[in-house]
């Protein structure tokens, strides 16, 4: 077995920015970096996983199938490794694995290297954070990405960091905003074409989305696309156009702290060579401020990976009031000749679009709670509201507080950030999707930098009684829901199919669960000790087949959940990645 160890060799000059200047650092070498045919192809290889998503169009599945629904009462922890100390929270990473070791970053913006095979630790660093930092929902990381000897990824402060696989010691750095006007990041960057790709959180503090470019070797940016109209992005320095037509769809100024975080990762098409990124809820969540559509907050955004200019784009929820982030993962799949692509949104509905052009192909509620809106117009792409917004505070007596409404789904949505997984194998998806409701208000807000730019106020609460979350096999052709597994907590973790038959995902209970990918029957469990929250993975080693999977409760449920986060106190948290295999 081969893996990288903390022996290297100084060679090629890197650079860091400080104070806005790129400075040379020397870099470790190794002969065995990740390369672009490496991530191309990861979703078909199987001995490693160098991409999120197992593989950039985020099907998430792998067609290992040693452990299958037929073996799988005989998997068992190989190890289990802590990532210790009293830095605990959410651990929403997804684990990288490439020549026998395994990155995954985790709370605090920590990154660890582990022997795969034995689970022993090789390097681990840890970013040092600066006082004043504004995350909206934990201090989480998503993982990050390979590529050369480079492990790349955001942080809280709003920065993209390479690490040397080698050793763990920084290499380069490059700033993604203010984290004092409220920019932050957690998301992985992708890699395309030797560029490493992100956006940027903090949507509810006014910062205006961006997705940018960097060459993943160097640092160097080289382009920006910023995701709401009037901005303009830039190549190589110089401006690139503006995106969309100033004033087209934002009133007034309102277009220069409009939101629009590009907060999650995005996914990349070979076939049509496109990225599809998703954009968040524009600002403030008072829409009776702004008018319009408000491009392009809450859409998938198709880009140029060499220009970074905006190919097509389609919007889910025009002039959004219900902070129903776009920001969920647009996924590629194939229908015969047909080039498709998934997205399930906050909104409770789930939409296939062509993703040559973006047009939309069907739109169906995946939610029971979808009371905002009745159904999506096939023909136009909008939807069909119920009359469900927040009334305008300047309507009220006092000016202050506008009518509530209670809608559904609450804003923590029909599913979120995590990914859901498409398996080939039966052409169905597979959604970890949530029934909340939320009573929902407007207030008056004023754009101050680094303060919450919201105006609006809320309470979750369950839509049901004996369950919250259910894993659901969705054809998305039909809008069948082929089968679902009922769960009484929330479901916020991504979940993997494999050529097994087998989806696994977990639950803030703590459970890690494989079901049988055709009818949903549960054949496996086993109880990690605290909520998960992450993403699973596999790959095959030295002829056996291993699953890892982060465990460690928190993220947004329990900071934003209300009466549902009330339901579930007391689970434990945690910090810890759990590796299986077959004995």
């Amino acid at each position: 077995m081969k893996y990288i160890s903390g022996a290297c060799e100084s060679g090629f000059l890197k650079s860091i920015t400080i104070a806005g200047a790129l400075i040379a650092l020397p870099m470790s070498s190794s002969a065995a970096g990740v390369t672009m045919d490496d991530i191309n192809n990861d979703a078909k290889t199987t001995g490693d996983v160098v991409s999120h998503g197992i593989g950039n169009q985020g099907q998430r599945y792998s067609p290992l199938a040693k452990i299958n629904d037929k073996t799988i009462k005989s998997l068992a922890p190989a190890y289990t490794f802590s990532f210790g100390g009293e830095k605990m929270r959410g651990q929403e990473a997804q684990p990288l694995v490439h020549n026998g070791v395994i990155y995954t970053t985790a709370s605090y913006n920590r990154v660890f290297a582990i022997n795969a095979e034995t689970g022993m630790q090789i390097w681990a660093y840890e970013h040092r954070l600066p006082e004043g930092i504004l995350p909206c929902c934990d201090v989480i990381n998503r993982g990050g990405a390979l590529y050369d000897n480079l492990f790349i990824f955001t942080t809280l402060d709003a920065l993209i960091v390479a690490l040397d696989t080698s050793n763990g010691k920084v290499v380069w750095k490059q700033s993604l905003g203010d984290f004092k006007a409220g920019h932050s990041a957690t998301s992985a960057p992708i890699i395309v074409d030797g560029k490493a790709i992100t956006g940027v959180a903090g949507g509810e503090f006014g910062i205006v989305g961006m997705v940018r470019a960097f060459d993943a070797k160097t640092g160097k940016l080289i382009w920006e696309r910023p995701t709401i109209e009037g901005h303009v992005g830039t190549l190589n320095g110089k401006p690139n156009g503006m995106t969309g037509t100033l004033n087209a769809t934002w009133p007034g100024d309102l277009w220069k702290v409009g939101g629009g975080a590009p907060w999650n990762n995005g996914t990349y098409d070979l076939e049509t060579d496109t990225i599809m990124w998703g954009v968040g809820n524009p600002a403030p969540w008072n829409s009776h401020m702004r008018p319009g559509d408000n491009l392009y907050g809450i859409s998938t955004i198709a880009l140029d990976p060499a220009t970074g200019k905006i190919k097509w784009h389609f919007q889910y929820t025009p002039n959004e009031a219900w902070d129903y982030d776009g920001t969920n993962h647009t996924i590629a799949f194939n229908k015969g000749k047909q080039k498709l692509a998934a997205h399930a949104d906050r909104n409770g509905f789930f939409y296939v679009l062509d993703r040559t052009n973006g047009k939309l192909v069907n739109a169906f509620p995946f939610v029971e709670g979808h009371s905002w809106a009745t159904s999506i117009d096939l023909k136009t792409g909008r939807p069909i509201e119920a009359g469900k917004r927040p009334g305008n505070p300047a309507d009220s007596a006092d000016g202050k507080k506008g009518a509530v409404v209670t809608v559904s789904p609450s804003f923590l949505g029909g599913t979120n950030w995590y990914g859901p997984t498409y398996s080939p194998d039966t052409g169905l998806f597979y959604v970890a999707s949530n029934e909340m409701g939320m009573d929902l208000w407007n207030e008056p807000v004023t754009y101050k930098k680094g303060a919450a730019y919201m105006g609006a106020g809320f309470s979750i609460k369950p839509l049901f009684d004996d369950y919250i979350g259910a894993m659901r096999a969705i054809d998305p052709m039909t809008g069948k829901r082929v089968w679902e597994v009922k769960n009484k907590a929330p479901l916020w973790a991504g979940a993997m199919s494999t050529g097994g038959n087998l989806v696994f995902y977990g639950t803030p209970e703590g459970y890690f669960k494989a079901v049988n990918a055709k009818t949903g029957e549960e054949v496996w469990q086993y109880n990690t000790g605290s909520g998960i929250v992450g993403s699973p993975i596999t790959w095959e080693q030295g002829g056996e087949q291993f699953i890892a999977v982060p465990s460690g409760w928190g993220a947004a449920v329990p900071l934003w959940g209300g009466e549902v986060a009330k339901q579930i106190e007391g689970i434990n948290q945690g910090a810890s990645l759990v590796v299986f295999k077959l004995y």
